[in-house]
């Protein structure tokens, strides 16, 4: 079942119009697991960071020992083609996809070249600006480089992001705040976080644990821009407990305020009003 609605899919060569089968039974991919993908958005008529998008997909290939096929460049051309078929005011989210079609002689390792390539543009609504998240603790937790390919935005990752998400929501909050390896705040289970303490803004430095991600790159990017430092540092549950705010980043919504942490409560503030309006001057200026 797919996410969106009004879908298109390149795939081989061409553009196809809905949610056609793109992966054989056989795919390395399939059965192995060997998939990643990037995520963008077309909202007002611009995809912010699509290049950047593009670009981590491939490096993404590379980490799954899959061989990228298709230049960034490229695939920024390949999705512009597609989102003409879009009116300028529809929501969609970009999708650009490889998997590993065959195997080595004991089929674990990828065939380097055999490439399954795929983009899917799906419509799906921007998030409402008064949309809010309530986070709770999970006790499942981020690997590190050692015990999975936390370094590529793949597939096989997300069954944990999963099980953070059903704990979270048994709890009755939305998501998760997930600690890494040592017990220190990495992320949530879906987005980057960051917290404002005293009018500071504060976000877990990358540790190689969890993507940094683009979105999170281009607030702080916009924060320096308006003489506002971001402290890339270590911290724990406490430093949220005692943030004034906290806001999650990703690509999905750009901005998402939290308004409350295991019965720790938050305002929406005006620095997490602040980042969402430069992110915005800057997305509908850039493109």
């Amino acid at each position: 079942m797919a996410t969106g609605t009004n879908i298109r899919t390149y795939f081989q060569g061409t553009w196809h119009d809905g949610d056609v089968p793109i992966m054989q039974a056989a795919d390395h991919g399939s059965w192995l697991g060997t998939t990643v993908f990037d995520g963008a958005r077309y909202v007002q008529g611009v995809a912010p960071d699509l290049q950047a998008h593009c670009a981590r997909v491939n490096r993404s290939a590379e980490a799954l020992m899959i061989t990228p096929t298709v230049s960034a460049e490229d695939m920024v051309s390949l999705v512009w083609e597609g989102l003409k078929r879009y009116p300028a005011d529809t929501a969609v989210y970009i999708r650009p996809m490889y998997w590993a079609l065959n195997g080595d002689a004991l089929a674990i390792v990828p065939d380097p070249g055999a490439t399954g390539f795929a983009i899917c543009l799906e419509e799906i609504p921007f998030a409402s600006p008064d949309n809010t998240a309530r986070l709770t603790t999970t006790r499942f937790r981020r690997p590190v480089l050692e015990d999975a390919v936390v370094n590529a935005k793949a597939g096989c990752l997300y069954p944990n992001n999963a099980r953070m998400l059903v704990e979270a929501k048994s709890k009755g909050y939305h998501n998760a705040l997930v600690a890494d390896a040592m017990g220190n705040v990495a992320e949530t289970a879906t987005a980057n976080i960051f917290m404002v303490r005293d009018g500071e803004v504060f976000t877990p430095i990358a540790n190689g644990t969890f993507l940094s991600g683009i979105t999170r790159a281009r607030h702080i990017n916009n924060f320096g821009l308006d003489g506002t430092r971001v402290h890339e540092t270590v911290l724990t549950f406490d430093d949220f407990r005692d943030a004034d705010e906290v806001f999650m980043s990703g690509n999905m919504s750009k901005v998402t305020p939290v308004t409350e942490f295991d019965g720790t409560n938050y305002q929406v503030g005006p620095v997490t009003r602040r980042v969402r309006d430069m992110y915005w001057d800057w997305a509908l200026s850039a493109d």
